[in-house]
């Protein structure tokens, strides 16, 4: 049995609900329910046997964008298991970016980060080159940048703080920077960091990291070894970059987070259409027990 859930603009999931059952059928699947879910706003639940997800999902896909959705092969859970990306995900900027324009260089690295999270750059050597270029900054842009440019995305706090009250574990871990992930993990309520550090010395960047580089694998890693330590526990993981996609792929639910098309594509999950707190809908945490 598969499970799909999606939540869409009311008369977008009217208007195409028919069409969209014919369309699963047409694919081998057989529908044996199309329903909203109870206690869950504009939620719509579809159940299906011998399915394909990736078949179910073009079709939601079509019918329905933008939406949000999540496919599973089970009736979904609330997770013990958090583990999110941070810039872009958590918060609504690249803190390598919003740093960089203190140095005069923020179109320059903004390109390498982007062809990093669209899969088209090493991100190891990726980040090592922008992380050079920011040499000689001072340190005292770092907190300037946390005061003026960073923020937290929508919902997040909510996220964080539902998923913790329901016995959820929570880790924040990033491509970027502790001196910026500490901050917003406290912020946000996050139990643990994985990062990389910027290296300083007497008050200016070095132009190197301290430590080895938090990638793709250790995000993966981080992801595994806290469902490990729990038995085998149902996991969350939320990214937007192709460095998360194997954290979201070895996830129970892999959310991609207004995601570029190779996160979004290995993803479970997406969200396209809100903010965080949908991520609750479609697990099934009704609005009157967030936090």
């Amino acid at each position: 049995m598969l499970i799909a859930r999606v939540i869409a603009e009311p008369a977008i999931l009217s208007a195409h609900l028919d069409a969209a059952v014919h369309a699963i059928e047409a694919q081998g699947a057989r529908v044996i329910g199309a329903d909203p879910l109870p206690a869950i706003d504009q939620v719509l639940q579809v159940m299906t046997q011998d399915g394909d997800p990736a078949a179910i999902r073009g079709v939601l896909d079509r019918h329905f964008q933008p939406s949000d959705l999540l496919i599973a092969d089970h009736l979904p859970q609330v997770p013990q298991v958090f583990v999110s990306d941070m810039d872009s995900t958590m918060i609504g900027q690249e803190c390598i970016d919003e740093l960089a324009d203190f140095a005069g260089l923020k179109d320059q690295i903004a390109d390498i980060t982007e062809r990093a999270m669209q899969g088209e750059l090493d991100f190891a050597e990726a980040l090592t080159e922008r992380v050079r270029l920011l040499g000689g900054l001072g340190e005292d842009a770092i907190q300037q940048c946390l005061d003026e440019r960073i923020r937290d995305m929508p919902g997040a706090r909510t996220l964080v703080a539902t998923l913790k009250a329901h016995g959820c574990n929570t880790v924040l871990v990033t491509g970027g920077f502790h001196q910026f992930a500490d901050p917003v993990a406290e912020r946000l309520g996050f139990e643990r960091v994985v990062g990389n550090r910027l290296a300083v010395s007497h008050g200016k960047l070095t132009g190197g990291l301290v430590g080895d580089i938090v990638d793709s694998a250790v995000k993966e890693a981080v992801l595994r070894g806290e469902v490990e330590a729990r038995g085998g526990a149902a996991s969350l993981a939320t990214g937007d970059g192709a460095n998360d996609i194997p954290m979201l792929v070895a996830a129970s639910y892999g959310v991609a987070y207004h995601a570029k098309p190779k996160a979004r594509a290995a993803a479970n999950g997406a969200i396209d259409r809100g903010d965080l707190t949908d991520v609750l809908r479609l697990l099934g945490i009704p609005e009157s027990d967030w936090n």
